[in-house]
């Protein structure tokens, strides 16, 4: 049973705050991100509710990032500011500290919206910050990430806790549909905006979001994806064991990230490549593509008996020895001559 069916009759909308929101009592401080939509509106209301009938001395404090996009909304910022104290929570607004990019708008207000997120949480002494993702962001993140050619890991959608650098970042939520945040909102009488960039078809997930009631009207709805990448996540922590075991196994003596040759070619495909990986992402620079990856792996397992060779891949030099597969740095690429 969803956290979503698990409410009481007191409740507004059937959700029941103390079972939503009873993953907070093990932090001392949360902070609430709270753009004054109805679901995160519907976080901050059960959040206070939770922590006034639990007693809980979990210390709430809520903060509205202020992208500047729209010019209503610092006027939006300071009504979930006035909502909040009304609720007994503190509220900041976080302004952005350099104009967002035109290109990939949408991705780069996010990251930067965690970072901004992250770095107030650290200043007021919080270790966790809980948003308001819904089992429709769930099941609009699975579609959206299968568009791009995710392979397993990324299929497995957003999972409820996960680390944020040296903080926790909490969905308490992920098992709500929308359509109940915003009732509670209205049973509540709690007032909350619409952010017209949600529908705006400029947008890949605006796109993929208006074909949601069809994709559902065939069997395909928010609950069946979010079940498909619950199996997901179960699956890719199974694969994620076995390399942590191929990792002890594999691993050369001395060296940090490398590999014996002939074993790397007797492990399964997905888990070399899922050992290559860590060893990237811990040598190189980060953006590292799935297809690249594959493609890495295919030309090594294809280098006949004996054969040498080395190939970079996102700031990682891969070299191929007679025994060893190593992964280092690679070097810095030299700036071509400037003639006058």
């Amino acid at each position: 049973m969803s956290a979503a069916e698990a409410g009481t009759a007191s409740d507004p909308a059937g959700l029941d705050a103390g079972a939503l929101c009873a993953g907070f009592a093990v932090h001392p401080h949360v902070l609430l991100a709270v753009s004054g939509g109805p679901d995160s509106t519907a976080l901050m209301w059960l959040a206070a509710r939770w922590r006034q009938e639990s007693g809980a001395s979990t210390r709430l404090s809520v903060a509205t990032v202020d992208h500047g996009l729209r010019p209503e909304s610092a006027d939006e910022a300071r009504e979930v500011g006035r909502l909040a104290v009304g609720l007994g929570l503190t509220h900041a607004v976080l302004d952005l500290p350099s104009p967002l990019p035109g290109a990939r708008l949408q991705e780069a207000a996010r990251h930067a919206r965690y970072e901004r997120l992250a770095a107030h949480a650290r200043a007021i002494g919080a270790r966790a910050i809980a948003t308001a993702h819904t089992l429709d962001d769930q099941a609009e993140t699975v579609l959206f990430r299968l568009m791009r050619g995710s392979g397993l890991t990324g299929l497995a959608g957003m999972a409820g806790e996960r680390a944020l650098d040296e903080l926790v970042l909490l969905r308490p939520l992920l098992g709500c549909p929308k359509a109940a945040l915003v009732a509670l909102c209205r049973e509540a009488g709690l007032p909350f905006v619409e952010d017209p960039s949600n529908h705006n078809p400029r947008f890949a997930r605006a796109r993929l979001r208006a074909l949601m009631p069809a994709l559902a009207a065939e069997g395909l709805d928010a609950a069946r994806l979010d079940r498909l990448a619950a199996r997901l996540r179960r699956a890719d922590a199974a694969l994620e064991a076995a390399a942590e075991a191929a990792m002890a196994r594999l691993g050369v003596a001395g060296q940090d990230f490398a590999f014996d040759r002939a074993g790397l070619h007797d492990v399964p495909e997905e888990i070399a490549l899922r050992l290559l990986a860590r060893a990237i992402a811990a040598r190189g620079e980060g953006g590292l593509e799935l297809a690249k990856l594959e493609a890495l792996l295919a030309w090594l397992l294809a280098l006949p008996e004996g054969a040498r060779g080395a190939r970079t891949l996102a700031g990682a030099l891969v070299r191929v020895s007679l025994r060893r597969v190593s992964i280092t740095r690679a070097p810095a690429r030299r700036s071509p001559p400037i003639h006058f």
